[in-house]
């Protein structure tokens, strides 16, 4: 008996000393930032004690189906991240409410339910057109300018004439297969830009009109032009094959004028060390001017109310109110904080960019979030696809979008 005793001991003793089960999970879905967030987390552990395993999903990996896996495990996530109504709605019964805690006096972005606070802000990110500041001054044409369809149709052709003159494989880095994982490019960020641009934040009015399976047929119209005028001037390949590395790789090696994503891609865009000045340019998409970019909170990290949430919220606290906190979201991790406290600003060029933007009021909002559950990767980007492969036309790729939204309704 003593023996066994001993023998159950010593398992308990290995068990805590390998810290088999982990004192918090986290469930991301930035890819970008995972190796920051895991040093944060022994920073975290280290002040501490308690241990922070971080989990991804994202990039060319499906969060949700890394989430969902992870919430079957028997081992559910302390914190995870929601994106908007559809991820909060799916996980509503398990969300805690963060009503009182620390971080809360220092954000107006955060997640409400009614009076509870349910969304901890991840970062504000924005995204338009990231542009090569070289490129275009060597083509003569100023991002200034470009503010509408016509002035990005003339200056996409000059530069497709420049090609071989000005080192580029391609106009517009850009995104759209399904079997790389990155329709969240098309059927979400993209879709984003005929949701909000030219609108006043909060404005929801053409994803109400989705929501009931309707479109405003010239705004769409023109809209459909535009994405096939991104991928006439974007590389095939590219299109369908390339991943969110080498998108990237092809913009910060000079061999593309235009890169459409986010400032969510500064860490990996730094570690390429560009050597030309970058910035925003507005997903001017209308005949009409309209200059802004998409600026919002991307997403929220949520509490398990079942799970270790008294840690969790503690990590949350310390994340946007330490010294440590405010150096991972701005130096290790190139966010933009959602947090009035932290003082530190970015210098990074597309998150510079973005608070650019933000500070002159130069902002639409993201509602794409709002879509069904799956809508956009899945039913929306497939058709994109079809287009950037060539299968179909722009009136056809219009004719699907519209069938395909007209089918939320049904």
């Amino acid at each position: 008996m003593k023996k066994l005793v001993a023998l159950l001991l010593a398992a308990m003793m290995v068990l805590a000393a390998t810290g088999a089960l982990a004192d918090i999970v986290i469930c991301q879905n930035k890819v970008e930032i995972t190796a920051a967030l895991e040093e944060f987390a022994k920073v975290y552990e280290a002040k501490t004690g308690v241990p922070v395993k971080v989990i991804t999903g994202g990039g060319s990996s499906d969060y949700n189906t890394v989430l969902k896996a992870e919430m079957q495990s028997g081992r559910e996530p302390d914190i995870w991240v929601i994106e908007g109504p559809t991820g909060y709605e799916l996980w509503a019964d398990k969300i805690a409410d963060q009503a009182g805690a620390e971080w809360t006096k220092y954000t107006a972005a955060a997640y409400m339910d009614g009076d509870k606070v349910v969304g901890f802000p991840v970062a504000v990110e924005g995204y338009g057109l990231a542009y090569n500041a070289d490129i275009l001054a060597k083509a003569g044409i100023d991002p200034a300018t470009l503010t509408n369809y016509d002035a990005y149709a003339a200056a996409f052709e000059k530069l497709d004439s420049m090609k071989a003159e000005l080192g580029l494989d391609m106009v517009v880095s850009m995104v759209a297969g399904t079997t790389t994982g990155m329709t969240w490019v098309t059927g979400l960020h993209n879709f984003n830009v005929y949701l909000t641009v030219g609108n006043k934040r909060n404005d929801t009015t053409y994803i109400d009109q989705v929501l009931a399976g309707k479109v405003d047929a010239e705004r769409f119209h023109q809209y459909c032009q535009y994405v096939a005028l991104l991928f006439k001037y974007s590389d095939p390949d590219m299109l369908i094959n390339g991943t969110q590395d080498s998108q990237l790789a092809a913009f910060a090696n000079g061999k593309a004028a235009f890169y459409h994503q986010g400032n969510w891609m500064d860490p990996s865009l730094v570690q390429l060390n560009p050597s030309f000045e970058i910035a925003y340019a507005p997903h001017a998409f209308l005949h009409e001017d309209t200059d802004g970019i998409l600026v919002n909170p991307p997403s929220w990290y949520v509490v398990n109310e079942n799970g270790n949430k008294d840690e969790a919220i503690a990590f949350l606290n310390f994340l946007a109110t330490s010294e440590e906190g405010a150096d991972y979201m701005v130096n290790k991790a190139a966010m933009v904080p959602a947090f009035t406290n932290v003082t530190l600003a970015p210098t990074t060029p597309l998150s510079k960019s973005v608070m650019e933007w933000n500070a002159a009021g130069k902002t639409y909002d993201w509602q794409q979030y709002k879509l069904p559950d799956g809508f956009g990767m899945g039913t929306l980007g497939a058709i994109y696809e079809l287009l950037a492969s060539g299968a179909i036309d722009v009136d056809t790729f219009e004719a699907m979008m519209i069938d395909a939204i007209a089918s939320i309704a049904k």
